[in-house]
């Protein structure tokens, strides 16, 4: 795929790769997974609930069981052969205040630090979209933290909107994340 962006830091095509992430994919995966996550949460949050959620959440064992969850999906964009970011999709219940049809969540979506405000994140948006409507999808739905301002702005401009609130544990800090939803 090619794009465009219109970002003042790159004016010129970037040439991105999306496709399924696979069994092998895993401990790659978890690396990427959990280096993303300690970037754009480990300055909020204290070393030993990163550590703990981590742990649980990012090692290459967890990433294998996911990848061979019937109920996920994973999409991985690559550029120039190099993972920058990732997607995944997960069937199963919503909470009760989504109320869209055949809803679907966006569990994870992650791009890497040095991608951001280029572009990237809209293409893999886009991309994500389009393989929830393809499986049938037709409201799409995704928690995150109250506190990560720029995701949330992100999602709005996507066409989210609140529709509620959870709590998320990380290590043993109860937090709260903000569930949006769009139709699809």
């Amino acid at each position: 795929m090619t794009m465009t962006t219109t970002s003042s830091h790159v004016t010129a095509p970037v040439s991105a790769a999306f496709r399924p992430a696979l069994a092998d994919d895993a401990a790659p995966l978890a690396a990427f997974a959990e280096r993303t996550f300690r970037v754009q949460f480990g300055p909020h949050n204290t070393a030993s609930d990163m550590d703990a959620y981590c742990a649980a959440a990012f090692g290459p064992s967890q990433q294998r069981g996911e990848l061979a969850d019937p109920a996920r999906r994973t999409t991985l964009v690559t550029l120039d052969g190099r993972l920058a970011g990732y997607a995944q999709l997960r069937s199963g219940p919503p909470p009760a205040f989504v109320v869209g049809d055949a809803p679907i969540e966006l569990v994870r979506f992650y791009i890497d630090h040095p991608w951001h405000g280029r572009g990237l994140a809209q293409s893999l948006m886009a991309h994500t979209l389009e393989l929830a409507r393809q499986g049938g999808a037709r409201t799409l739905y995704l928690a995150v933290w109250d506190r990560n301002d720029r995701a949330i702005a992100f999602y709005t401009r996507q066409g989210f909107v609140l529709v509620g609130t959870k709590d998320f544990t990380l290590g043993t800090d109860r937090q709260v994340d903000h569930v949006m939803a769009r139709a699809l």
